[in-house]
């Protein structure tokens, strides 16, 4: 199984995201609480897009095997 962009950029925007609640938290900030819980959830639906993306890939390559002549 590959990886592609989408799996990538939406783990490191979920990383980051996480970070950025946490220090939001720890500031006593609850703005950059809530920045980092919603870039959080935009990373993990960008890695589930991805996710999806990549097994629709492979889905579509095993289809390919099989129906050969």
């Amino acid at each position: 199984m590959g990886i592609n962009k989408d799996q990538v950029d939406g783990r490191v925007k979920q990383a980051t995201g996480k970070v950025q609640e946490v220090a939001g938290r720890v500031a006593g900030n609850p703005g950059q609480e809530l920045k980092g819980k919603v870039k959080k959830t935009v990373g993990a639906a960008q890695a589930g897009f991805g996710d999806a993306k990549e097994n629709l890939r492979e889905n579509m390559k095993d289809e390919s095997k099989t129906n050969r002549p």
